[in-house]
């Protein structure tokens, strides 16, 4: 039953965060649009070993949530600041930024997922509950990463440009 409002507020806290981060709504929308696609992966994970959503799953799930806008709040601030920095367009400022950028959102979501291998992996006193959260995690960040590095830049020229047409992109 806590679950029920704790993750929702978790969500509003995140979006609440992005917001004050980049004084828009554009950029947190487009970084939470991780969240869907990390909770696809994190239920397709759990669905995949036959383990139950539970109390110990949501909080994987938070835990995901956390690290996956994290990997977009780097790539977008990189974009950003490209933008600004180098007076480039977006198309470029996102192409360029993903370049830079690949190794440590890579490194972000292996060693959240690498490190939770042994948890994944248990068969101890406990593992019972270990098992879910580190399910959702690794399979929710390798779908979270996949989005961070293919969809946000493709989608951050159209979704964060500000009054440029559509040739300017």
């Amino acid at each position: 039953a806590s679950l029920m409002w704790l993750v929702p507020l978790a969500l509003v806290m995140i979006f609440l965060l992005l917001y004050g981060l980049y004084n828009d709504l554009r950029p947190g929308l487009l970084i939470f649009s991780n969240i869907p696609l990390a909770f696809s992966g994190g239920i397709f994970g759990l669905l995949a070993r036959g383990m139950p959503l539970s109390v110990t799953a949501g909080v994987g799930f938070i835990a995901l949530f956390g690290v996956a806008v994290l990997n977009g709040v780097v790539l977008v601030s990189t974009i950003k600041s490209f933008e600004r920095d180098y007076q480039i367009k977006p198309r470029q400022a996102a192409l360029l930024a993903t370049m830079q950028r690949l190794r440590p959102v890579l490194m972000t979501a292996l060693v959240a997922s690498l490190g939770f291998v042994p948890m994944a992996l248990a068969t101890s006193v406990g593992a019972e509950v270990q098992r879910p959260l580190a399910t959702v995690v690794i399979c929710g960040l390798a779908t979270s990463t996949i989005l961070t590095l293919l969809v946000i830049p493709a989608l951050y020229p159209l979704v964060c440009r500000q009054g440029k047409s559509v040739n300017d992109i």
